[in-house]
């Protein structure tokens, strides 16, 4: 028994009507068609990731336009993917999807090995898989085990000696523009680069296997159709079995990418002038204080530095402002602690239409928050000490402070004055610091010992200098506010 990715029903969809739940990619394009339903979340977003491939390769929009005229039609997408089917067999003697082009000999791993949070090798002989857990999946229907393959192939984490990472690392961040008209073929449509369709032959698993054994075997842009930053091999590996996959044999040394920026991932520099770098989720819930250059851009010459995803430029460049109104931002993927899964984020934040002036006040606020956070973070150290626990109290800041947030950027769009917001703001990090101060630092405080107890007043005076606009960060963060610091009371008398 085989499976063909193009010409066989093999996706399973949520649908708003009585059709087919599980379908050919074309059928993407039929109405009623909503969303991917894979029994996991990064499998969701790996086959989001994919459809949009499937289209870049076989009919992208020429440009701006193109993509605007253009309207769902099924019928001419499943003769434009017909061509490639030759590429997407699974199984079977001939060119495998994202599997080694040669035959590969040794004994298979169980299929587990291709989810992301299944235990390595080391971690289950040591019996150290704890968080990570070994043999869920015994063996695995063809299309399960095909969205695995790619998840895998598309986000793939450190894996051991000579085993590579995708392109743009492990475990990368995922931004894809949903325009908020309920289907998946406009979620899908939304993100599709512009290009020039190609056929099956520019695909790598269709000539023999590009390894990196040896320096300088690297696989740049310049060398490969653009449509492999959809179709990557970073791993070299090949399924087993019939009916289901029972075994997955992988070999080290698979395609090692360099130089690819890819349109679904943020990118930052470590420093003016130095090398694009993928961004990567970090554990805990997406907010406010992550939006610069994942959700918004960057201001100024910042906008260098860190570089939202390529697809939310080109959604904007083609889309009117005014229709813009229902489109959000699925931030998706894993967070991970080199080999170790540690979180998956999967997020909708909003793509705001507003105007250059409450823009940059909105900037204002999310670097006034990064500012005000580190300095809540400095007055607790002489409670918390260095480590976890410290973190956790600042993200606790920015938790508790995102109603507030969401509040003002109401305010914003309904056009109150960026003076009057920001005040408001400022007021809410402030009540919000200082409470989580005051529960930390002060019960107990008249047992402690004078020392202690005069370093713990200081540090809370500090914080409250900060807020009023005193100390070097506070005036730093009331600039960007377009506040006045605080007067002191010398200064009033």
């Amino acid at each position: 028994m085989t499976l063909n990715l193009i010409s066989d029903p093999w996706i399973a969809v949520r649908r708003s009507d009585d059709g087919p739940s599980v379908i050919r990619p074309d059928q993407i394009a039929e109405p009623g068609v909503i969303f991917p339903r894979w029994p996991r979340a990064d499998l969701n977003i790996a086959c989001l990731e994919l459809l949009i491939g499937l289209v870049f390769l076989a009919d992208p929009p020429a440009d701006a336009f193109d993509w605007r005229s253009r309207k769902p039609d099924a019928q001419r997408l499943r003769e434009r993917l017909a061509p490639l089917a030759p590429a997407f067999d699974l199984m079977g003697d001939g060119p495998r999807f994202l599997q080694d082009f040669d035959l590969l000999k040794g004994d298979p791993n169980p299929p587990d090995m291709l989810f992301i949070d299944s235990a390595g090798g080391n971690a289950a002989r040591n019996n150290a898989d704890l968080m990570v857990r070994r043999n869920r999946y015994p063996a695995l229907e063809l299309p399960l085990a095909a969205m695995a393959l790619y998840t895998l192939q598309a986000h793939a984490p450190a894996g051991g000696a000579g085993n590579r990472t995708s392109m743009r690392g492990g475990g990368p961040m995922v931004t894809l523009v949903d325009p908020g008209q309920g289907n998946l073929w406009d979620l899908v449509w939304a993100n599709v680069p512009d290009g020039r369709s190609a056929g099956p032959e520019v695909l790598p698993w269709m000539r023999p296997t590009r390894t990196s054994e040896a320096k300088g075997s690297e696989v740049y842009p310049e060398t490969a159709h653009p449509a492999e930053a959809f179709f990557g091999m970073p791993r070299r590996l090949q399924l087993r079995g019939g009916a289901q996959v029972t075994g997955v044999i992988q070999k080290p040394n698979g395609a090692n990418y360099a130089g690819w920026e890819h349109p679904l991932t943020p990118y930052y520099r470590q420093k003016a002038g130095s090398e694009l770098l993928p961004m990567h989720p970090r554990a805990g819930a997406f907010g406010y204080r992550n939006w610069l250059g994942v959700v918004m851009d960057m201001p100024g010459d910042e906008g260098d530095l860190r570089r939202r995803a390529k697809t939310l430029d080109g959604y904007e460049r083609r889309v009117l402002s005014r229709d813009r109104a229902c489109a959000t931002v699925i931030v998706a993927g894993w967070a991970m602690d080199n080999m170790k899964p540690r979180d998956f984020t999967w997020s909708r934040q909003p793509l705001l239409s507003i105007g250059d002036e409450a823009g940059l006040t909105l900037i204002a606020f999310i670097q006034s928050a990064e500012s005000y956070g580190l300095a809540l973070r400095g007055a607790l150290k002489v409670v918390a000490g260095e480590g976890s626990a410290l973190d956790a109290l600042r993200e606790e800041f920015f938790i508790t402070t995102q109603a507030s947030f969401e509040e003002g950027v109401g305010d914003l769009l309904v056009g109150t004055p960026a003076s009057d917001t920001a005040a408001r703001w400022l007021r809410a990090m402030e009540a919000t610091a200082l409470g989580i101060f005051d529960r930390e630092a002060l019960p107990g405080l008249d047992e402690e010992r004078p020392e202690v107890m005069q370093e713990i007043i200081m540090a809370r005076e500090r914080l409250r200098a900060a807020f009023a606009g005193w100390s070097k960060l506070g005036k730093e963060a009331y600039l960007k506010l377009g506040l006045q610091p605080r007067v002191r009371k010398k200064e009033a008398a």
